[in-house]
């Protein structure tokens, strides 16, 4: 059960963002066996000059293009399912013609303690687990 939020330049255009977004997910679901139907994200926008982003740390990119890939999602995932997520999402990026060099990716885990839809309470005590 991932969230996504993506961190992107104001100037982006919204189908670029959904384009990244369906890309995000369909990559989520083949290399981390998230359910299809657990889809969420938020795009959150940056004028020029509120992201502050190193030009060459581990790789050239454009700090004026630059997007961030923040996943949030139930732990348990192997560092092999981590890097083919990295690994796929900037192929799926290059794919859609965004420069996948633009991109930092990062994760969050959590359990499901830590996770509410509704009134009930937590994902653990819904589900029972």
């Amino acid at each position: 059960m991932p969230f996504n939020k993506l961190h992107v330049p104001e100037s982006l255009a919204p189908e670029t963002c959904q384009a990244i977004n369906e890309e995000l997910h369909a990559s989520l679901v083949e290399t981390c066996d998230v359910n299809p139907d657990d889809h969420f994200c938020l795009v959150a926008r940056y004028r020029p000059g509120d992201m502050l982003l190193h030009p060459t740390f581990l790789g050239q990119r454009d700090p004026q293009a630059t997007i961030i890939i923040e996943i949030a999602l139930l732990g348990g995932r192997s560092d092999k399912q981590k890097e083919d997520l990295f690994k796929d999402v900037r192929q799926r990026l290059n794919g859609i013609g965004f420069d996948a060099r633009n991109s930092i990716m990062f994760l969050l885990e959590n359990s499901p303690a830590d996770w509410s839809f509704s009134p009930a309470g937590s994902v653990k005590s819904v589900l029972g687990l």
